[in-house]
């Protein structure tokens, strides 16, 4: 069974060996909340150029943060300066479709598969000519994550998820849920048509803030920090891609054929190894696994927290002080 632990306010016995000399560090970058990212890098990988935001010693052991969705790279503008000044190296770009990645050329189709996204970061892995690094993700980014440490394990030294397992396959997404569960899915449905592919790209932003409060109903963001975000969703490529992803999952839209193998690995639910830490906030509102659900996923050293005080499903913007100690630990674990 995992082990859970309410992680606001109190360390777990095991982090606390390994963390005494770096969470000085650690709180002394959480004083200083909603720090903006200094600048913004541009990197070509594959068939991008990628925007991301770096922070921490050059020569320090890489991290990966990766966004979820209708987010960006502020999730974790707390999370990243609190790790840079532990000694890491923290690299954190906008997903494709999102901010200031572009594609490089007009001719490529704008593809959300979840394969496509997660090859999109081990391009930036070799661009940037990092061999291996922690990862760290939710929501899209946490299935990116899950994806590089189940199929590129030699990549990923260790993994922090939120809402642990969410590798799937458009077979199991045809499955229908009971009732309930399916209405927490209603974006995706009206992702499906044509009404709501035109009624997103119109209202991409006031949609945005309702998916926040949805998802984290007890979050009070004000409106400085979601207008931070939503100048993301202003990328020429993000309502194609949101609606791709959507439209992927149900099967309603093709794939790239050249992840056809790749997505049938990841629809055969590969365990992971590495070693993991997976979280939960106790007041998500977005649609997650239970804990138990997906615990056999995982087969290497592991952990679960629950991170109380109402925290929802931007578990990283929520709690960074949490999130960033997970990935402090979850590296030592390796």
């Amino acid at each position: 069974m995992p082990e859970t632990i309410n992680r606001r306010g109190v360390l777990g016995a095991a982090s606390m060996l390994f963390a005494a000399s770096r969470f000085a560090l650690v709180a002394s970058a959480a004083a200083q909340p909603n720090t903006p990212f200094a600048s913004i890098k541009q990197i070509e990988a594959g068939v991008l150029s990628i925007g991301y935001a770096e922070a921490g010693p050059a020569d320090g052991p890489a991290v990966i943060l990766l966004h979820g969705w209708p987010y960006d790279i502020h999730s974790y503008a707390d999370v990243a300066p609190m790790l840079a000044s532990a000694g890491y190296r923290v690299i954190v770009p906008y997903v494709r479709g999102c901010g200031t990645t572009r594609f490089l050329s007009d001719a490529t189709v704008r593809n959300g598969q979840q394969a496509a996204v997660a090859a999109d970061t081990i391009a930036m892995l070799d661009a940037l000519k990092i061999d291996k690094a922690t990862f760290g993700g939710y929501d899209w980014g946490g299935r990116t994550a899950d994806i590089i440490a189940a199929v590129w394990p030699e990549r990923c030294k260790a993994l922090v998820a939120v809402s642990g397992y969410l590798i799937g396959g458009q077979e199991a997404n045809k499955l229908p849920l009971p009732p309930t569960a399916e209405y927490q899915w209603w974006y995706q449905y009206y992702f499906a048509t044509e009404r709501g592919a035109l009624g997103y790209a119109k209202y991409r932003r006031e949609f945005a803030r309702l998916i926040w409060q949805i998802a984290s109903p007890r979050w009070e963001f004000d409106d400085a920090t979601f207008n931070r975000t939503a100048a993301a969703f202003d990328n020429p490529d993000y309502v194609a891609i949101v609606i791709h992803n959507y439209r992927w999952r149900l099967g309603l839209a093709q794939g790239d054929p050249q992840f056809d193998a790749l997505e049938n690995r990841l629809a055969a639910g590969p365990v992971i190894a590495v070693p993991t830490i997976t979280l939960e906030g106790d007041a998500n509102g977005a649609p997650h696994p239970d804990a138990a659900a997906y615990r056999q996923k995982f087969s290497g050293k592991y952990q679960h927290r629950v991170v109380g005080g109402g925290i929802g499903h931007n578990l990283p913007q929520e709690a960074p002080k949490d999130f960033a100690q997970a990935v402090i630990d979850a590296d030592r674990f390796s």
